[in-house]
């Protein structure tokens, strides 16, 4: 268990050192537009700092493999929303973003939230799923990912929108979020099909389930839309947003499609459930535009 909770750990660095990087180089580069993806590659990849930042989030990529054969989805994701701290505190070093009062006491629910969640864990009680019928993982995640697309393009046609309040990002974070956390299941299920020493018969039976289609789809789309909200909104909000999205959506529904039962304790369940909430709670009380500048004196 213990070097589960260690790649998670290193797992959250390396996402909040790649988010921020992807940050900083996004500045220097031509606006983006998800609706023009091949444009929006081809821009990226011109970056040599855009590159480094997305090579630590394929590093963390790595790191999270390790820790879904350890740990129970619920337990990683509640320690993956424990490196929103060090993202922020890396936004506001690097990238000069302060946060708002409401969003440091959201920070704060967040973070009460994720020590729910940890404190619901019991080592040896918990049991680390092997995988998931195909049907189950398909029919939870087809419908993330047709809402997660269509919310993006509502968003983006709001925003668009001539004299209207600038987004903080909060739809686009929740966007984003789904299509992640359809992806953090694809990455479950590839785990469990890496058990195998023989390469072949584990890139065969890789290859026989849905999990790399997914995590094809996700990682392109992701990509051209994540990248596009990222220029657009502060980092310090969008990534947290993101973050809660992904780790609720796959702590709740990978689960139960992963058959990974809940505690049996009253206690337990109660702080599980609880934390769940509370972090849900606090996503949809943030607000939903930046302040307006103060006019000129």
């Amino acid at each position: 268990m213990w070097w589960g909770v260690g790649a998670a750990l290193v797992a959250n660095a390396l996402y909040s050192v790649g988010f921020v990087v992807e940050k900083r180089a996004l500045g220097s580069l031509p606006a983006l537009s998800a609706g023009r993806p091949l444009h929006v590659i081809r821009v990226l990849v011109t970056s040599p700092l855009w590159i480094v930042g997305a090579l630590a989030l394929a590093a963390g990529f790595g790191a999270q493999l390790v820790v879904y054969r350890a740990l129970p989805i619920a337990a990683a994701q509640g320690i993956f929303v424990s490196g929103l701290v060090l993202l922020l505190l890396l936004s506001s070093a690097v990238l000069g973003e302060e946060s708002t009062g409401r969003e440091r006491y959201a920070l704060g629910g967040v973070l009460l939230a994720l020590l729910m969640v940890v404190a619901s864990v019991r080592e040896g009680e918990d049991v680390v799923s092997g995988g998931a019928p195909w049907a189950l993982v398909l029919l939870v995640c087809l419908p993330a990912l047709a809402a997660g697309v269509w919310l993006y393009v509502r968003v983006e046609s709001r925003a668009a929108k001539r004299h209207r309040v600038p987004t903080s990002g909060i739809g686009y974070g929740v966007a984003v979020g789904l299509l992640y956390g359809v992806s953090s299941l694809a990455i479950k299920g590839t785990s469990s099909r890496l058990t195998s020493t023989d390469l072949g018969e584990a890139a065969w039976s890789l290859l026989a389930s849905p999990y790399p289609y997914l995590l094809l789809f996700t990682a392109a789309a992701g990509l051209v839309m994540s990248q596009a909200a990222l220029q657009r909104c502060r980092a310090s909000l969008i990534v947290p947003v993101c973050t809660t999205v992904t780790c609720l959506f796959t702590a709740v529904l990978g689960t139960l499609a992963f058959g990974e039962t809940l505690p049996d304790d009253p206690l337990l369940l109660a702080l599980r459930v609880g934390g769940t909430a509370l972090a849900l709670s606090v996503l949809l009380a943030m607000p939903r535009h930046d302040p307006q500048p103060a006019a000129p004196s």
